[in-house]
């Protein structure tokens, strides 16, 4: 017992009570009587004897059935009035059946899941056991199989999967967008994904699948695809991509044109990239577009006033400042919106669909974090087949599923392959699904083995396959992680500016990073010679000549043919090969007030 115990009102002492253990219980019992509102938490510290009371916003609550004496609350004859529509949830607050704990309350509280294991320490019990789950991993089927990392992972990738991102998507003017052609209900399904409607937009397609190898194509991670799933329809989707582009007006009242750029306009592309325009400027609807051609030919008015000519006429040489397609985002012209800005001026909007079909290198994921890029599309004829003739969608390599522990997607196939026979949904809400023993006898009254294994045939030679593969039904999810829009290569193309070496990025035709650790992986193989390549001859090299006498960059005067050091006027200079970002690094010392110099010696 403490003689006098702490009290906090949301962080602030507010004074002492003799009593603290009854004065948490008192308010507790105060506020299952309504009298004390039923967002305030009271929670005691058992070690310092300090009770914590807390009001504030911005805390997560969850709510919990109240046992009182080993005994629940909530009633059978409550119970009935609550499925009869006459008592509802806020009354069942009102009068402390349901009460809202936070992290500090639930510190005390010793919570039971189901009613059976409710003993006299018991102080809650859980409504469902899927509540302790967010709204998005509880979509996750048979989610208690899985280990808790590949749930998150599963969880995860919900938003990077295509379906209908809004049943008004041919309106809509997003710069990206996605759209699955024939999404699927999942066979197996959750009561959460009943409550929010989740059929209504679905972003799953049911794929039949087989773990097994295939050839060395489905190595690691990767999948094997069936080709004439693809050809009828399986993963394909839309992608949009929106350009807009307005009539700008400039001081002095000049302004942009919409219109075909003539010859003389300075930077005319030529008449290959505006054959596809309009009288107007403007692309016609279901054009095909490929990249760099233009889809709004546009002009604007000189940066600089020009000069006045001979005959004091001012011959306006106008700019070109098209729009033109993105690098790798081929495809037809969906849509042309045509409106005013705020400042009034004229607006255009055009909308680039492309058909993208699942190809080498696309990315798939089922709902328990199993993702996987595309490693082999295999002709119908060649892919492996069941005795009925059955050839999977799918080949899921077998290594992927011991480590991972995702026994949930093994259930999800059984599940998926019952309900496909049985034409009917299957329940796999987490904790409270139907079992694998149920899916089992389902699966023996459909005439398959109730562990969902198959003998299988070659397709390539069409001899039996030693040992069962195991198959069933899941819901496969497309990611928006497509092939196409990551393909980066480079020849020679644009330098910065300032170090002169190659550009950033896909969009600027840019290099790739050949960083610190990739530098040291040549230096590991003994390939040094590569790693001067790659750091100088494919980036900045260039040659400057340096002063023998004084070490710093010398002069080198090509109008005059002459090499000389500045600072002692000594000819004895000689060209040595360096990375122009080194030079620059001893220009910025300079300016620092840092005399670098450069000790040369003749090459071995």
């Amino acid at each position: 017992m403490f003689s006098q115990g702490k009290v906090y009102i949301n962080g602030r002492l507010i004074g002492f009570h003799k009593n603290p253990e009854k004065l948490t219980k008192d308010l507790i019992l105060q506020r299952r009587k309504g009298k004390i509102n039923a967002q305030a938490n009271i929670a005691f510290d058992e070690d310092t004897g300090e009770v914590y009371i807390n009001t504030d916003a911005g805390r997560v609550q969850r709510p919990l059935l109240v046992v009182e004496n080993g005994k629940l609350k909530l009633k059978d004859e409550q119970l009935k009035q609550v499925k009869d529509g006459k008592l509802s949830w806020n009354d069942l607050v009102k009068e402390g059946i349901i009460e809202y704990l936070d992290a500090e309350e639930e510190e005390n509280a010793l919570v039971a899941t189901t009613p059976e294991e409710i003993t006299k320490e018991h102080t809650h019990i859980e409504i469902d056991s899927a509540e302790i789950l967010s709204v998005v991993s509880s979509l996750v089927p048979y989610l208690e199989h899985n280990m808790a990392g590949k749930a998150l992972h599963g969880a995860k990738m919900f938003k990077q999967a295509l379906g209908i991102p809004g049943i008004n998507y041919n309106l809509r003017t997003d710069t990206e967008g996605h759209l699955l052609h024939y999404p699927q209900k999942a066979i197996v399904k959750t009561k959460t994904s009943d409550l929010m409607e989740f059929d209504k937009r679905p972003q799953v397609q049911n794929f039949v699948v087989a773990i097994m190898p295939y050839y060395g194509f489905n190595t690691l991670d990767a999948v094997v695809i069936n080709k004439g799933a693809i050809e009828r329809g399986l993963g394909r989707s839309a992608y949009f991509r929106t350009y807009e582009t307005a009539e700008s007006r400039y001081p002095g009242g000049q302004i942009d044109s919409f219109e075909i750029p003539k010859e003389e306009t300075v930077g005319y592309l030529g008449e290959e990239f505006y054959k596809k325009l309009g009288e107007d400027g403007i692309v016609e609807l279901e054009e095909y577009v490929s990249e760099k051609d233009v889809i709004v030919g546009k002009t604007s008015p000189p940066r600089f006033l020009e000069e006045v000519s001979e005959f004091g006429v001012v011959q306006e040489k106008r700019r070109e400042s098209s729009i033109t397609v993105r690098k790798g985002k081929p495809g037809y012209v969906d849509k042309v919106f045509i409106a005013e800005d705020l400042e009034g001026n004229k607006l255009v909007k055009i909308k680039i669909r492309s058909d993208m079909v699942p190809e080498v290198g696309d990315k798939f994921s089922s709902k328990h974090g199993q993702k996987g890029v595309v490693g082999a599309i295999i002709p119908e004829e060649d892919m492996p087949f069941t005795e009925d003739g059955v050839k999977p969608d799918l080949l899921l390599n077998p290594h992927s599923i011991p480590s991972r522990m995702t026994i949930g997607h093994l259930i999800e196939m059984l599940g998926g392959k019952a309900g496909s026979m049985k034409g009917k949904e299957i329940d796999g809400t987490p904790f409270s699904s139907v079992s694998q023993k149920e899916i089992g006898k389902m699966l023996e009254e459909t005439g398959f083995r109730a562990d969902g294994k198959e003998t299988f045939f070659d397709g390539l030679s069409g001899k039996k396959l030693e040992g069962e593969i195991f198959n069933g039904i899941v819901a496969y999810r497309r990611l928006f992680h497509m092939v196409a829009h990551k393909m980066q290569s480079r020849s020679r193309g644009p330098v910065q500016i300032l170090t002169r070496q190659p550009t950033e990025g896909k969009e600027k035709e840019g290099g790739l990073r050949f960083g610190e650790m990739e530098g040291e992986t040549l230096v590991g193989h003994g390939a040094a010679m590569l790693l001067q390549e790659k750091l100088m001859e494919d980036s900045d090299k260039m040659v400057e000549f340096v002063c023998e006498k004084c070490g710093l960059i010398a002069i080198n005067d090509q109008i005059r043919n002459r090499r000389y050091c500045s600072v002692c006027n000594s000819s004895a200079v000689y060209p040595v090969e360096m990375s122009y970002g080194f030079k620059l690094l001893l220009d910025e010392l300079k300016t620092l007030g840092i005399l670098p110099k450069l000790v040369i010696k003749d090459k071995v």
